[in-house]
């Protein structure tokens, strides 16, 4: 059986997020306005497929959401040029380790970035 891989990708969201929601705010005292609004998240599905159920407000059978407020609101499309050249991973640990290190570069390049 093949193993689940994992494959970071990134979200570029309407900038008026950082003025309406002050966590996001909070999140990126360094933004500067220049730049986008950014999510990064992880998926075992392809990026697409993952955009589409945040902006459908996805619940799965157990009735849990699975999608990202934030997206859901605020989500305008994928950004394949700051996400296409990281290979998948088969760790969920090291996704979540690809997440965060592409989250805190893009931030450290100057975009407002929301990652969980």
């Amino acid at each position: 059986m093949p193993k689940t891989q994992y494959k970071v990708y990134v979200i570029e969201l309407y900038k008026k997020v950082y003025t309406e929601n002050r966590k996001f705010r909070e999140a990126n005292p360094q933004f500067n306005g220049v730049l986008q609004c950014l999510y990064v998240g992880i998926t075992s599905k392809t990026p697409k497929e993952r955009f589409e159920q945040h902006k459908s407000g996805y619940v799965n059978k157990k009735g849990h959401k699975l999608s990202a407020n934030i997206v859901e609101k605020y989500g305008l499309y994928l950004r394949g040029s700051l996400f296409q050249h990281i290979d998948p991973v088969t760790s969920w640990a090291e996704a979540l380790k690809l997440e965060e290190n592409l989250a805190l570069e893009l931030r450290r390049q100057g975009y407002a970035v929301w990652f969980n």
